[in-house]
């Protein structure tokens, strides 16, 4: 069953697991980090009612009261109104705890959702990671997974493969293939994963939570701090460095922000345009040489070393030779994906998909000028190369270009000038293959 894939037996227990905590017996953080995480907060708001508190933290009032009511005794805050509720009292600063909240913003200015320990962060990874693979992935759920991919019937079973082994892959092949978007589809054929927003480590705050890479489900578990998610699609591109590949602290934020490495647990990891980097791609992958074998890696916080789970599934793609990369890396990818340019129907069915998607109305013809782009001369075509980002693009050129004069549909003249605006189809048609070839791939000047 579907539904079984994505809340199995093992992600029950955990969500039964991970209840609110209510009290301070039921949280692991200590009382005392607790109440310095709430000075901050009262400090920097300056007058603030237990709600809002509650809102920030993600803990429960009655916990926050255990932990209130004390610091009110220590003349470090006050209330000052509010109604019967507890939630609706406000509080703010006094001297004394104005002076301490000042000490410890300059030790860690971090004001946010509670973390979970260490400890508990590191045994959660434990129990989900453990036997992950290989993996029964409905057929269902593939069918989802791949239903808006055209084509790329190898492909697509190359990428099932390595879900359910939990394998490795190389993928590449000509530009505007689809390789980045292809490779996007792995993080939905693998279990969702549980997940803390911040872990605390020696008072000190890591942050795992990235909304650019992490989406959540539906469902979550009561303890807000922890959070259910699509297993991570996390891609890095040419900006990739040796330095961005570690965790590094963030003195505005206080927290020490996690490299693509670690948000990559539980999902996919894409490498994308290996050699377009500053640094030799080897270099980078080296890096990773700890990280894959070991499902684990170091990070130091304060200087102190801190062992993270790194439990992915690498990626790697280029446009180059292969032959940039070095056995030793390909040996931990060992499936390859080849992705060919796509054919005309292909190409023509994406920019119809598009077209859809972008609820553009248009004449039957505006297709047929469309494919005859690409399909060969003696066929009455322009043998231009085609590319499934072409289809993407011309469809939202188009539509620009119909909105801008103001027509209700689209045409096949709009279509015309929507391919004289795009780049690469008007360098083709000036171009000869091989020197457009060349412009493309290695920067080369046009002779005149």
């Amino acid at each position: 069953m579907e539904t079984d894939y994505y809340h199995d037996i093992k992600m029950q227990k955990l969500f039964h697991i991970l209840e609110e905590p209510k009290s301070l017996d039921g949280i692991d953080l200590s009382k005392g980090f607790i109440q310095n995480l709430l000075l901050k907060i009262i400090n920097t708001y300056g007058n603030i009612k237990v709600q809002q508190m509650h809102e920030i933290t993600g803990l429960h009032t009655d916990l926050l009261e255990e932990c209130l009511k004390p610091m009110e005794k220590q003349d470090l805050i006050a209330p000052t109104g509010g109604g019967f509720l507890f939630a609706s009292v406000d509080y703010t600063i006094k001297k004394q705890g104005h002076q301490k909240a000042v000490q410890l913003m300059e030790e860690n200015p971090y004001i946010g959702i509670a973390p979970v320990t260490y400890d508990d962060y590191f045994k959660i990874m434990e129990v989900q990671l453990k036997g992950r693979y290989p993996l029964h992935i409905p057929k269902e759920v593939v069918e989802r997974a791949f239903h808006d991919v055209v084509g790329m019937k190898h492909p697509k079973k190359v990428l099932n493969e390595a879900a359910i082994g939990g394998k490795g892959f190389f993928i590449y092949g000509p530009p505007g293939t689809g390789k980045t978007f292809l490779t996007s589809k792995m993080s939905e054929l693998l279990p969702p994963i549980i997940i803390p927003r911040y872990i605390e480590f020696s008072g000190n705050i890591i942050q795992l939570l990235d909304p650019d890479f992490h989406h959540l489900r539906e469902e979550q578990p009561g303890d807000p701090r922890w959070v259910k998610i699509y297993a991570p699609f996390v891609f890095t591109g040419s900006e990739l460095s040796t330095e961005k590949m570690e965790t590094l602290y963030n003195p505005n934020k206080g927290v020490y922000e996690t490299s693509p490495i670690i948000k990559a647990n539980g999902g996919v990891l894409l490498l994308d345009d290996l050699g377009r980097q500053k640094e030799d791609p080897n270099v980078l992958l080296n890096r990773m040489i700890v990280p894959l074998e070991n499902k684990k890696d170091v990070i130091y916080v304060k200087g102190a070393p801190v062992i993270v789970h790194t439990h992915f599934i690498p990626a790697l793609s280029t446009n180059l030779e292969i032959t940039i990369i070095d056995e030793a890396h390909l040996r931990r990818a060992p499936l390859h994906v080849y992705l060919e340019v796509p054919s005309s129907d292909e190409i023509v069915e994406v920019f119809q998909r598009n077209l859809d998607i972008l609820k553009e109305d248009y004449d039957p013809e505006v297709l047929e000028r469309f494919r005859k782009v690409y399909i060969p001369q003696m066929q009455g075509g322009e043998s231009l190369k085609p590319t499934f980002a072409h289809a993407r693009d011309i469809a939202q050129i188009a539509q620009a270009i119909r909105i801008r004069r103001g027509e209700e549909r689209m045409t096949v003249e709009i279509l015309e000038e929507a391919l004289n605006q795009h780049i690469l189809v008007s360098m083709q048609r000036k171009y000869t293959p091989e020197l457009f070839e060349r412009i493309i791939t290695q920067g080369s000047k046009p002779h005149q």
